[in-house]
């Protein structure tokens, strides 16, 4: 009897773990795990970016009142960015897995209905959009990125031995203004020689930096997210369009 109950549990368990949408699974987590990075980190950065700013490249308030203002916006945006992606998530791997048992179902008991299939075509749609868009938050993100490394790149010439001995050290400078974040007349726009690499050395500029970096891997992270949506949704959507017979088709 023990016997028998083991092997009804394991089948039960097998059975069970066979309708689970695993590509979903993936895709949720994955999705989590980098809208968390992008929204964490992209909330920090951008605090310490406008940290540096003031204490360094733009002492008069009113030259970057307006980027603080876009900035602080773009925070309150990441707020609603984790909100609706968490939300997101959580149905899309509802709806995969309400596909894999409409599909496993399909000639019993339970029905897949022109609404279901109606409901995981807008999915479809939705997340194509979504992809693009991030393919586009994505591009986004590597731009301060690059121009932190421009900076960074230009200390690490400064601190160089072939370039620590010369006079012309002082000439080695960076200009924020050529990035187009803080008006042409700001004052004093750019950091030369050994003040710039006091500013390197700062902790708001090794954090910033860092932080760019990983929420650049989060958005990198999302977008591959939604390509597995992409496919789950899909492939789930065809199998339900055409009434698939394999039961292999319902691993998505």
């Amino acid at each position: 009897m023990e016997a028998e109950n083991g092997g009804g549990c394991f089948e039960c368990c097998i059975k069970c773990l066979g309708g689970v949408p695993y590509a979903s699974l993936v895709a949720t987590i994955l999705c989590f795990s980098g809208v968390a990075l992008f929204c964490g980190c992209g909330h920090v950065a951008l605090a310490g970016t406008v940290a540096i700013l003031e204490q360094h490249f733009s002492t008069n308030t009113s030259d970057h009142a307006l980027l603080s203002e876009v900035i602080q916006l773009m925070q309150y945006v990441i707020y609603g960015i984790a909100s609706f992606f968490f939300l997101y998530g959580i149905i899309l791997l509802a709806e995969g897995f309400y596909t894999t048992s409409a599909v496993k179902e399909l000639h019993g008991e339970f029905k897949t209905t022109a609404c279901g299939r109606c409901i995981s075509g807008m999915f479809v749609f939705l997340t194509y959009v979504l992809g693009v868009a991030w393919l586009g938050v994505f591009g986004f993100s590597a731009v301060p990125v690059f121009m932190f490394y421009n900076i960074w790149s230009t200390c690490e010439v400064i601190k160089s031995p072939q370039t620590n001995g010369t006079a012309g050290v002082e000439q080695i400078c960076v200009d924020i203004r050529q990035y187009g974040i803080i008006p042409w007349n700001a004052f004093p726009g750019r950091m030369c020689g050994s003040a710039l690499e006091n500013i390197c050395n700062t902790s708001e500029f090794y954090v910033s930096y860092h932080l760019f970096i990983v929420a650049c891997a989060g958005a990198g992270a999302t977008v591959i997210a939604l390509l597995i949506y992409m496919m789950a949704t899909t492939y789930n959507y065809a199998v339900l369009k055409f009434k698939s017979r394999e039961d292999c088709c319902t691993k998505f």
